[in-house]
């Protein structure tokens, strides 16, 4: 079987986040890459055992899956909008010209996405973009696997969970680390995933 690998980013110092923060949230990151293996692993065993004994357990693990998978493709998202540094936005993208159509302009989109991500509880802020409707949507996620649109592409993901910032952060700051999210944000990562939707 085939194992899913821990990927590596190349993620510079970022204005806001300490080392300490980045270093722990690849740590928590690599924790989904593993448990996906060993719930496919665990799986496997047990229907090799018996299918027909194990089905409960089974069944569990399947629901689970889902938890542990998305967990480890979110990061994955999340991590690569770093790399490279910070670049501002292309407004007259097509990103941006699809932005700008659906929420009226590129800053109040910015403030929509925000104030999603200000949204009580533990989650991610989640851009998609539905090429059937030919529009943006912004959602809030939970626990990773609910509220995930079926079948959008994801163009931008912002996790809120408060792994992502409590090294420097406490829960009153997400607006600051909110901030710093969209200050270290590699802009032309997002654009490239939305051009792949054209």
């Amino acid at each position: 079987m085939q194992k899913y690998k821990e990927q590596t980013f190349n993620t510079p110092d970022l204005e806001g986040l300490s080392t300490k923060q980045i270093e722990i949230h690849l740590k928590l990151y690599a924790g989904y890459v593993n448990h996906v293996n060993l719930i496919r692993e665990k799986i496997h065993e047990l229907e090799a055992e018996s299918s027909e004994k194990h089905v409960y357990a089974i069944a569990e693990l399947r629901r689970r899956f889902s938890f542990e998978f998305n967990g480890m493709r979110m990061h994955e998202y999340y991590f690569e909008q770093w790399e490279n540094g910070p670049k501002v936005p292309d407004e007259s993208s097509a990103l941006g010209q699809a932005i700008s159509e659906k929420y009226g302009s590129w800053e109040k989109f910015i403030e929509h996405f925000r104030a999603v991500g200000a949204t009580r509880g533990v989650g991610w802020t989640v851009l998609y973009y539905d090429s059937i409707g030919m529009t943006p949507h912004t959602t809030w996620v939970g626990e990773h696997e609910l509220g995930v649109l079926a079948g959008l592409p994801v163009i931008l993901a912002m996790d809120m969970w408060e792994h992502a910032f409590m090294v420097d952060y406490t829960p009153m700051e997400k607006n600051k680390y909110i901030d710093v999210f969209f200050t270290n944000l590699n802009w032309s990562i997002p654009e490239e995933r939305f051009n792949k939707t054209q």
